[in-house]
């Protein structure tokens, strides 16, 4: 007997709960964070663009009158900004009960954060990495609370480069995407495992929403323009796309280190399953020196 189709009228009351969505003002994120407010939660709009993310804000109130929502400007690829982000909660007494690392750019030209740090390593590994460390104790203080993090099927092609994650030696806008997918799941295992030997209540779970119509690919290069009009057509909507991030996040059967992702031909579209990723995103090993790396790099260390 086949599993029944998850969606959006599966996700139980969220009334009380707080929730912190990054990269919330488009796509999956925006999709993601009105779901959550229109059952309940209180939802925190993780954003860059103040704009945009009024613009979303809006939405999401026209959509759900009740809904309580704030904006809470950040820039992941920065990471003063993720601290004066995270203080904002942390010394405002504010309640966390579900952190969900959405944010990210896909297959940029070469660039570098204000930190030195390779652009889409920085932006989608290295800020949810300094982020979820500088909440997690918020998040331990309420019961049931759970880190979920978004990856991608590029994880598949992902290894990490540890002699040369700046990328001065060499830079594939692809390659690099895949390395910082795959950096998301090694992250959410070692993340699990560590929450584990701690004795915490948190759990962390990852995601991916298959192929979906976001703008996230908006500087992925000429080929992604020239065959995005064609993508679109077999791709499924931003609001299907967020489904797999919702199941992780709300879904009470939900476990720590499961991955969903769409049960459609090839994941690329569909409701909701547990899915499978890469052998090389279980190595224990391989997690471990990207935890060591990654706290070096931040200068953020928790969980040790």
């Amino acid at each position: 007997m086949s599993e029944p189709k998850w969606s959006e009228t599966d996700i139980p009351d969220q009334s009380g709960r707080v929730a912190l969505v990054t990269g919330a003002n488009s796509g999956i994120g925006y999709e993601a964070a009105r779901a959550l407010a229109q059952h309940g939660a209180k939802v925190l709009l993780g954003c860059r663009n103040p704009t945009k993310a009024a613009a979303a804000l809006e939405q999401i109130r026209n959509a759900a009158p009740d809904a309580d929502v704030e904006i809470l400007q950040m820039d992941l690829s920065h990471l003063a900004s993720i601290r004066a982000a995270a203080a904002t909660i942390t010394d405002g007494g504010q309640r966390l009960d579900l952190l969900i690392n959405n944010a990210g750019v896909m297959a940029v030209p070469l660039q570098h954060t204000a930190d030195g740090f390779e652009m889409q390593f920085g932006t989608n590994h290295l800020g949810p990495f300094a982020l979820t460390g500088l909440l997690l104790d918020t998040l331990n203080a309420q019961p049931g609370s759970r880190v979920v993090s978004v990856s991608s099927t590029g994880h598949k092609m992902g290894r990490i480069s540890f002699d040369d994650l700046d990328a001065h030696d060499g830079y594939h806008r692809w390659l690099r995407y895949g390395q910082s997918k795959v950096a998301n799941l090694l992250f959410t295992y070692e993340l699990q495992r560590r929450l584990e030997a701690s004795g915490a209540t948190t759990v962390a779970l990852a995601c991916h929403p298959g192929g979906s119509q976001t703008n996230l690919g908006h500087d992925a290069g000429l080929l992604m323009k020239t065959f995005q009009p064609l993508a679109n057509i077999v791709m499924q909507s931003a609001a299907m796309g967020a489904l797999p991030t919702l199941r992780a996040a709300t879904d009470p059967a939900a476990k720590g280190a499961e991955y969903y992702g769409p049960d459609g031909l090839s994941q690329m579209r569909g409701f909701p399953v547990k899915a499978h990723s890469t052998a090389y995103s279980h190595k224990k090993d391989v997690a471990a020196q990207l935890w060591t790396v990654s706290e070096e790099l931040t200068g953020i260390s928790y969980l040790d």
